[in-house]
């Protein structure tokens, strides 16, 4: 790591003090602390002072070690170490921190630190000639999967080209940094894969809200079977258990689960079945669709479906026709026959792999 120096005397401040907001925000930094060790608050005060001045300046430090009865050189020694802290004075609008480590440079931090020379200084830690931009290259700073990335004071931007980040330092220029929204730079959800969620799309089969509504009405379908007529009941009971296996009826029934089981089939003249084709030469492997086994995959070509090409067109009614057809209670939804087949129909199991990070099972 290089050496870090204190800015030169003739640029430092003779004297420094919190404002009354940073002052209150630092006595309750100290209190979080027990007796005797109030100097571990020593992280969270320069931060402060940074905030306040736009770097950590020599009486900054030393008025914090007065407040933490703390040497000098101790303060000295913090305040070197740690790279978060601007020994220097920064841009007054945008400090540009460029990663670049491996997984950035891979991806283009050397374009981006290019784009920092051309746009406000050629060296690292120097001001633009209006004094209000400045960069420098750093460590990771943990967002890897959405490299490259910057970090303009505590906000990122992620997922950069040369031009991006070109757009958004003239933004910051120009006073307008608080308009540029924060985080991925393309069509990504925060850290998700750039093709969007492979799983737990929708996060509302797991929320404790929605397990709660379930139990109730669970519950509630209980107490009918109760009360309803003994034809009735057992319907009534299975409804329930559907619900939410964790609840049980007051006055349990017996299930028929060969009677569920034998639910009749669509018909095969039924407007929604999905057109099947002649056996073609060559067949698609359909048990590479997570799902299809040996037998299912003997009933999909008695129906003349022997393509990943024919899986991957079917509309919602026709999905809904084969999985009343297989008996499969939803599951095609499920495990989105529809996006493996076209994954596999269009690469493979090299695109598969690419789609949603696994070999087909």
């Amino acid at each position: 790591m290089s050496v870090r120096r204190l800015a030169e005397p003739q640029v430092q401040p003779a004297s420094f003090a919190f404002s009354k907001a940073n002052a209150a925000a630092a006595k309750k930094w100290i209190a979080k602390y027990p007796k005797g060790r109030q100097q571990s608050a020593i992280i969270p005060l320069l931060m402060l002072a940074q905030e306040q001045e736009g770097w950590v300046t020599k009486a900054s430090i030393e008025s914090i070690c007065d407040m933490l009865d703390m040497p000098y050189i101790r303060g000295l020694e913090v305040a070197t170490f740690y790279t978060q802290f601007q020994l220097k004075p920064v841009g007054t609008r945008a400090h540009v921190q460029v990663c670049g480590t491996t997984p950035c440079m891979l991806r283009g931090a050397g374009e981006l630190m290019d784009v920092c020379r051309s746009r406000i200084h050629h060296d690292q830690l120097e001001l633009n000639e209006s004094g209000t931009l400045s960069w420098e290259e750093v460590e990771c700073q943990g967002a890897c999967v959405n490299a490259p990335m910057v970090m303009i004071f505590k906000d990122t931007y992620e997922d950069l080209t040369p031009e991006r980040l070109a757009e958004i330092i003239d933004e910051f220029e120009a006073g307008r940094g608080d308009s540029v929204p924060t985080g991925p730079q393309v069509d990504r959800f925060f850290s998700a894969p750039i093709t969007g969620f492979s799983s737990l799309a929708d996060e509302k089969a797991v929320l404790k809200t929605t397990r709660d509504k379930e139990a109730k009405a669970a519950a509630k379908a209980a107490k009918a079977a109760a009360e309803v007529p003994p034809s009735n009941a057992a319907r009534a009971v299975t409804d329930a258990v559907e619900t939410s296996k964790a609840v049980k009826s007051p006055s349990p029934v017996r299930v028929d689960a060969k009677a569920e089981k034998a639910a009749p089939r669509p018909s095969l003249e039924d407007k929604n079945r999905p057109a099947g084709i002649a056996r073609p030469a060559v067949v698609d492997d359909l048990k590479l669709i997570s799902g299809v086994g040996p037998k299912n995959e003997g009933i999909l070509h008695d129906l003349g479906i022997f393509t990943f090409a024919q899986v991957a067109s079917w509309k919602k009614a026709e999905r809904a026709w084969v999985d009343a057809y297989l008996n499969f209670h939803g599951r095609i939804e499920r495990e989105d026959w529809v996006k493996q087949a076209k994954a596999l129909a269009k690469g493979g199991v090299a695109e598969y792999i690419r789609v949603f990070g696994k070999k087909p099972v």
